[in-house]
C-alpha cells in the first residue's frame, strides 16, 4: 500500500483551516494542529511560495489564501454539470420569489452548499457557497438523509454526534428518523428554526438520470416573511425548481 505523505497531509490540513476562517496568524495554525513552531513555519513558507497562501500586507504573520486555490475550485466547478445548471435553475427560482435559494450535496454527515442565489431583502439568510453544515439540522440534508439506502442510513447515524445548533434541533436519532420518513412520504423537507431560529426553508431533492438522488435544493427566508399564505407557494415553487435542475441532470420523471 502507498504511503501518506506526512508533510503533504499537514499542508491540507492547514489549508482546510481556511474553510472556517478567511484569514489565520502562525499561532493559530499552531494552536488548532498542535503543531511544533518549526514545522508551522516552514508549511507556511512553503505555500507561500507557491501562492497558495498569501501573508497580509503589513501583518507578516497573518495569511489568506491565493489565487491558486480559487483556480484549482473553479477548474473543478467548471467540470461539474451539476453545479453550472444548478446556478442557472437557482436564479430563475430566486425570482420567483426573492429569497434565498441554495443547492447542497451530501459529505458524510454534513452538508456543502455549492451554489447559492441571495435574496435582495435587507434581512435575508447569511450563508456561503462552500459553508459545511450538519445535515440533520437543514432542510437539504434530511432530504439527503432520507435518500439514503437504510444501510447507508445507518452507517452516518452510526458516527454522527447529532449535536444541536438551536433549541429547535433534532438531536435524537428515532426522531430524526421519524422525521426522514415523513419528508420520504412529502417529497419535501423542513427546516423549523433548527440551523438559525429565525428562518425557515423547505428543500426538494435533485435527481440524475439514474434517479438517484444527487442533491437537494431549497428556499429560505426569514420567519417575517414565511407566512402561511406564502409557504403553499414556495413550497410548490420550489418543487418545480428540483424538477427542472432533475430533467436537466438526465432524470426522466416516470408517468
Amino acid at each position: 500500500m502507498a504511503r501518506v505523505v506526512p508533510a503533504v497531509v499537514r499542508a491540507l490540513d492547514i489549508l482546510e483551516l481556511f474553510l472556517e476562517r478567511p484569514q489565520l496568524s502562525a499561532r493559530d495554525v499552531m494552536e488548532r494542529l498542535d503543531l511544533p513552531r518549526t514545522t508551522v513555519h516552514e508549511l507556511l513558507v512553503t505555500l507561500v511560495e507557491r501562492a497558495y497562501l498569501i501573508a497580509v500586507p503589513g501583518q507578516p504573520v497573518q495569511y489568506r489564501l491565493g489565487m491558486p486555490l480559487f483556480q484549482l475550485g473553479a477548474a473543478f466547478a467548471g467540470r461539474l454539470d451539476l453545479v453550472r445548471e444548478a446556478q442557472s435553475v437557482t436564479r430563475d427560482v430566486a425570482a420567483g420569489c426573492n429569497e434565498a435559494v441554495h443547492v447542497a450535496v451530501l459529505d458524510g454527515a454534513d452538508v456543502i452548499y455549492l451554489v447559492k442565489v441571495d435574496s435582495t431583502h435587507p434581512v435575508r439568510m447569511v450563508s456561503a457557497v462552500g459553508r459545511r453544515l450538519p445535515a440533520h439540522c437543514t432542510a437539504v440534508g434530511k432530504v439527503l438523509l432520507a435518500s439514503l439506502d437504510p444501510a447507508a442510513l445507518d452507517e452516518v447515524l452510526a458516527k454522527a454526534t447529532l449535536p444541536g445548533m438551536t433549541p429547535e434541533s433534532i438531536t435524537n436519532p428515532d426522531c430524526l428518523r421519524e422525521q426522514l420518513d415523513r419528508v420520504r412520504t412529502d417529497g419535501v423537507a423542513t427546516d423549523v428554526g433548527e440551523s438559525d431560529t429565525a428562518m425557515r426553508c423547505v428543500a426538494a431533492g435533485v435527481r440524475d438520470h439514474t434517479g438517484a438522488v444527487i442533491a437537494a435544493m431549497s428556499l429560505s427566508a426569514p420567519i417575517i416573511r414565511w407566512t402561511p399564505q406564502v409557504q403553499g407557494e414556495w413550497t410548490e415553487l420550489l418543487r418545480e425548481g428540483a424538477a427542472t435542475l432533475s430533467a436537466r441532470m438526465g432524470y426522466v420523471s416516470p408517468r
